[in-house]
């Protein structure tokens, strides 16, 4: 019976229309399409990389092999499983002048007649890509990208070398079917015909090159079938399996986890907005005080007003969520085309139900949430309250059930984000972050409250009336205090956490890696040329070291003859093929943990030393067998000794040394890292390159421009996500100074009515605003620094040094909000005449 009761007076009430649920509205629509909006986007890019996951791969499958070519048998096998077989080698080179007066580092891919399997390129000026490599007068052809063409300040027609093999530029590369690196790379690409490096020296054994073999099977293979024939064909090869289900599983999963982070990011704009709910319904039901009243005066229960009530939120919170969602879905096809061209990836821009379903449920439970305390005081309504002026008491917590009830659903909403993001840690690391903000902001209002209060009071102020009545009123009851700090803070600390990484990023790449850096790394070095090179490096006087090691690339395949992802799991290290070297006694600056060096001209059975940090993570020990596979050969050694390898240099590490006599008779390469003063690095790359153009100059400091540029891109997209909550908290501000408009019109005009003039009370509204946008401010400084700090510790692994400039604009942002939005409301107080407002009040 009370529930078609509560029912009709829900829809009576209803008919007022929306007054007082604006702010209500605003704040859930904002939050449910910022979830909306990125779960789209991000689902977009899934569904552009599965519907073109064939493209983007080169293949329905491919197989990587590690720095050699298929053999003859290797490759009969793939053409029995294939309707076609198409080699891509992949490696990085330098692109040179002919007269050696220029050169630049390029990511060379060498196809075969087959390339590409799916798609096709885009050369300008447009024409078959046969043609472009066929090239003129005996010269074999390129096409390069671009910005490498720009680079070297090139035009279409001339020559440029790479390795000791000339070539002709015939077109730009506009256009590449399979990057599946999403134009991540050490260099800009060139393309040229495997056939046409015969003769250039970069395409040997020893060499670092990446084979790859993409496959156009039949309809209706079975991938999995396939994957697995492959594995046991090539068992001990360390070959990679990609196919198209996910073509690009690097990019993926960076999508999946930047996509959860902002959405974690949402779930912090929905809470801002959250505070907005409450403030909304609250502020709506003691207006309605002596409805729910007179209600109970007629024998209402308190069960059916609290069901009529939940009945109009519920209403409303539909609403809000349908037009959350609305925005959401909009926004991604509104700026379908900005999005598609500027991410690296194809996305399939529409609508998709599952994140709008997911950015529903969100909504829906945070609004419960945000609304089950308010909706609990109607149980405090008495009856008599319709007989007396002014506010009934209520208690400071609600009743038991309620208490619960909000733990379920706080426990609902941590599970959900938790559930969809791609990282489970990630989201309940978060989530704990958010939470301890928002207790942080709570104490805060509460402090600043009390504070304010008892500063009102103290000797030391006296005769300074305006900043007086500032403290007082924002220590005193009824005022906004709680929700601006609450709501403003909690955006605020998104920002100044962002703010704080983003600049501890860049700062560590500043601070450390030029001091320790090497200037540059040099690979493909063949042994009848490392002596000259150490000689010219050694010898230039702006050279304070040089390192050199002869380098293998190996794939640890077994460990005490099982499986090595049975022993180690999905450690790094055992992903992938890892640097190997050799070395007859122990390196300079080498320090052992465990173990001994063996002899110089040690020639018994293979002994390994491996970097003792991934050695304990992984759990070996002394003694433990491990089989690495290095150009198609499996190594079986034992573990001799482990050693310090610091990765964080930037120098040389490797995770696996092996005596000499282990890898006698394998081909390989040097690789060396040079330490210069940067007046002295352009001599260097020249004369390197020209006397040997088969190596390759990497520069250290154009690596990390390039992981810079691409963090500045992560962390912008994260700001975004920020701003919407910087917004949402500005929506929840503005409710606050339009709700509180009444009380300052009636406070100034008994200022007036006392004599105080207009530019005192203005100063008395702004000196408030300040005092609250100063400790939402300083308290997001704290627990932005806090998550900085945490961020930087846990997960980046880096010190962390507190940004000061960030911090002092966040205090500076949060006081400027507070005061724009006090006096955008402060206007009409101040211009209402006193004799009608207190009238109106007798």
């Amino acid at each position: 019976m009370s529930l078609s009761v509560a029912a009709r007076i829900a829809r009576r009430e209803l008919r007022g229309g929306l007054k007082g649920f604006r702010i209500f509205l605003a704040c859930l629509a904002l939050g449910v399409a910022a979830i909306a909006a990125v779960g789209s986007v991000r689902t977009a890019i899934e569904a552009g990389l599965a519907a073109q996951g064939a493209e983007i791969l080169g293949g329905d499958a491919a197989i990587e092999l590690t720095y050699r070519r298929a053999s003859d048998d290797e490759r009969a096998f793939f053409d029995g499983l294939a309707d076609a077989v198409s080699e891509v080698i992949d490696f990085r080179s330098m692109a040179q002048l002919p007269d050696g007066s220029d050169r630049a580092l390029t990511q060379v891919k060498a196809v075969d007649d087959n390339w590409p399997l799916y798609g096709a390129p885009v050369l300008s000026p447009d024409m078959p890509l046969d043609r472009a490599l066929d090239g003129q007068g005996g010269t074999p052809g390129a096409v390069m990208d671009p910005l490498l063409i720009a680079r070297l300040d090139l035009t279409i027609g001339d020559i440029f070398t790479l390795g000791d093999q000339s070539f002709i530029l015939t077109a730009a590369l506009e256009h590449e079917p399979d990057n599946a690196t999403a134009g991540f790379g050490f260099g800009p690409r060139t393309l040229v015909r495997t056939e046409a490096l015969a003769a250039s020296g970069l395409i040997r054994e020893g060499t670092l090159f990446d084979a790859e073999y993409r496959l156009r099977l039949p309809p209706g293979t079975d991938l999995d079938a396939t994957e697995q024939a492959v594995k046991t064909r090539l068992e001990g090869s360390g070959p990679r399996w990609r196919d198209s289900r996910k073509g690009a599983p690097g990019i993926s999963q960076a999508v999946e986890r930047l996509g959860s982070f902002l959405v974690l990011v949402g779930l912090a704009g929905l809470a801002v907005g959250g505070v907005g709910i409450s403030a909304a319904v609250r502020a709506y039901l003691d207006e309605k005080t002596a409805t729910i009243a007179t209600l109970k005066t007629l024998g209402a229960t308190s069960r059916t007003i609290f069901l009529s009530y939940a009945m109009q939120i519920g209403a409303l919170t539909l609403l809000g969520i349908v037009l959350g969602l609305a925005l959401g879905a909009a926004l991604p096809i509104a700026f379908g085309p900005l999005i598609a061209n500027a991410l690296p990836v194809p996305a399939r821009i529409g609508l998709y139900p599952a994140p709008l379903a997911q950015a529903a449920l969100y909504g829906l439970i945070a609004a419960a949430l945000f609304t089950l305390w308010p909706l609990a005081r109607t149980e405090d309504v008495r009856a008599a309250a319709l007989f007396r002026d002014g506010v009934t008491a209520t208690r400071p917590w609600p009743a038991p059930r309620y208490l619960t009830a909000t733990a379920v659903l706080l426990a609902a909403l941590v599970g959900l984000a938790a559930w969809f993001a791609a990282v489970a840690a990630l989201a309940l690391w978060a989530a704990a972050g958010i939470f301890a903000a928002f207790l942080m902001l709570v104490v805060a209002g509460i402090a600043v409250r009390r504070l304010s209060r008892r500063l009102a009071r103290a000797r030391v102020l006296r005769g300074r009336p305006t900043l007086r009545m500032a403290l007082a009123s924002v220590g005193g009851p009824g005022n906004e205090a709680a929700s601006v700090v609450l709501s403003l803070g909690l955006g605020l600390s998104v920002l100044a956490a962002v703010g704080q990484i983003d600049t501890n990023l860049r700062g560590a790449i500043a601070r450390e890696l030029p001091a320790i850096a090497p200037s540059f790394f040099v690979l493909d070095i063949q042994s009848d040329q490392i002596d000259a090179v150490r000689e010219r490096v050694t010898t230039d006087p702006g050279v304070t070291r040089m390192d050199a090691a002869p380098m293998l690339r190996g794939v640890i395949t077994k460990i005490n003859g099982r499986p090595a992802s049975e022993v180690g799991g999905n450690h790094w290290a055992l992903r992938g093929d890892r640097g190997v070297t050799y070395s007859d006694s122990l390196p300079e600056r080498t320090k052992l943990t465990e173990g001994e060096w063996w002899p110089v001209d040690y020639t018994g059975d293979p002994l390994i030393s491996f970097s003792a940090n991934e050695a304990h993570e992984i759990g070996l020990k002394l003694g433990d067998t491990m089989a690495v596979n290095i150009l198609g050969r499996e190594i079986t050694g034992t573990i001799a000794s482990f050693r310090e390898v610091d990765f964080t240099t930037a120098g040389m590490g490797f995770t696996i040394a092996m005596d000499p006599a282990a890898l006698a008779g394998a081909p390989h390469s040097w690789i060396a890292t040079v330490y210069a003063e940067p007046e002295a690095e352009p001599a260097l790359l020249r004369d390197l390159s020209r006397a040997n153009p088969n190596i390759t100059v990497i520069s250290v400091r154009d690596a990390i421009g390039q992981v810079t540029d691409l963090m500045g891109q992560v962390v912008a997209a994260i700001t975004y996500g920020a701003l919407v909550t910087l917004v949402t908290g500005g929506v929840v501000l503005i409710g606050a100074a339009a709700a509180g408009e009444r009380a300052r019109t009636y406070e100034a005009a008994v200022l007036k009515t006392l004599g105080a003039a207009r530019r005192t009370v203005l100063a008395n509204f702004a000196l408030r605003s300040a005092i609250l946008g100063a400790a939402a401010g300083v308290v997001a400084v704290f627990a932005g620094g806090l998550a900085g700090w945490a961020v930087s510790h846990f997960v980046m692994e880096t010190d962390f040094v507190f940004n000061l400039p960030s911090a002092l604009m966040i205090v500076t942002g949060g006081v400027l909000a507070t005061l724009i939005a006090g006096l955008a409301f402060a206007w009409r107080p101040l211009a209402a005449r006193p004799a009608q407002v207190l009238r109106a009040r007798e």
